[in-house]
């Protein structure tokens, strides 16, 4: 069964992102509790390729099925899950990355290269680590799931944090504050 289109967060309206997101229903990975099975030999590179067996994946919407289906274990560590297997996936940095943002009415929504949208606030915090080549920002899609926030979207978080007069510089989001410094 083919997936849907990927919805168009530039055209739509923060009300119309919020409905969407209350109409998505994710897979349960949480309970289920499988015993491990292996190594999917699958690697997620911290630009948001997957690969498998040292191939990237070009099937999108293959990649966007595989990314139903990973969890966050206890240890760190990342699986793909389903009812009847438990497979190892590497992953770099965060599995997913967030390629579109949308700041309105007090909200700030995102949306992933796997097609995940989600509005920062209490439920989807945004952090910020400072890394060797400079700060890398996150928000929490899901599960424990983050997703490494692209670089220009990061500048336009800055330009609205430059816009506020807070101290430290940082942005609102559904009624959290998130400084732009690292924890």
């Amino acid at each position: 069964m083919p997936m849907p289109p990927l919805p168009d967060l530039d055209a739509m309206s923060m009300d119309e992102v919020a409905a969407h997101i209350a109409t998505r229903s994710p897979a349960p990975v949480e309970r289920w509790n499988t015993s491990h099975c292996g190594d999917s030999e699958m690697r997620i590179a911290s630009d948001g390729q997957w690969y498998h067996q040292g191939s990237p994946i070009g099937r999108k919407d293959m990649v966007r099925k595989f990314a139903t289906i990973l969890r966050r274990e206890a240890n760190g560590g990342y699986v793909l899950v389903n009812p009847g297997e438990k497979l190892d996936i590497a992953v770099d940095d965060a599995p997913f990355v967030a390629v579109k943002m949308k700041a309105e009415a007090g909200r700030i929504a995102f949306q992933t290269n796997v097609g995940d949208i989600v509005i920062a606030g209490p439920d989807h915090p945004l952090r910020f680590e400072s890394k060797a080549d400079g700060p890398h920002p996150y928000v929490r899609i899901r599960g424990g799931l983050d997703a490494l926030i692209a670089r220009p979207l990061y500048y336009d978080l800055a330009n609205l944090a430059i816009e506020g007069d807070d101290t430290p510089p940082g942005v609102w989001s559904d009624g959290v504050f998130f400084p732009l410094e690292p924890a």
